[in-house]
């Protein structure tokens, strides 16, 4: 790391702890030329994940555009902000763990209603009836028949 003073490409780190939100990590160093101190950053570099839409647009995939589908799907239902919270970061891990840098929406669509089933059936349905986009009662009780089998 280069001092910021000096120039001098060498020196020690002080101090070392995360940051808050725990997506960083914060040194402190000290110049070995001049004895300085200052502080740095380390993060994280994470690929950009582009989500195809079915129109066959893209948008930067984001998940707190899950997060808002799922707390809708989550209403009146005993499901604390915690378990929303662990669900939306175990959707992501997924997404970004998948290392591919283009996702289609139906595929993280398929892993939000996977989670949700494991959560809350009642979830799961009102998440399923919107994603699916059910034509009429007939589509929708067919689903239904279906996810009793």
């Amino acid at each position: 790391m280069k001092c910021l003073f000096c120039g001098h490409t060498e020196s020690k780190v002080i101090d070392s702890r995360a940051t808050d939100e725990a997506s960083s990590i914060r040194r402190r160093r000290e110049c070995l030329n001049c004895g300085k101190r200052f502080t740095t950053y380390e993060y994280i570099e994470t690929t950009p994940v582009l989500v195809i839409k079915s129109d066959g647009t893209r948008q930067p995939f984001d998940p707190q555009k899950i997060k808002r589908g799922i707390v809708k799907a989550c209403e009146k239902r005993p499901i604390t902000i915690k378990q929303i919270d662990d669900l939306v970061a175990d959707i992501e891990k997924q997404v970004y763990n998948s290392l591919e840098q283009e996702i289609k929406s139906s595929k993280i669509g398929e892993i939000v209603m996977e989670s949700l089933k494991a959560l809350d059936e009642v979830a799961y349905i009102r998440f399923a009836s919107v994603y699916k986009n059910f034509e009429g009662i007939n589509s929708f009780a067919t689903f239904l028949k279906d996810y009793k089998k």
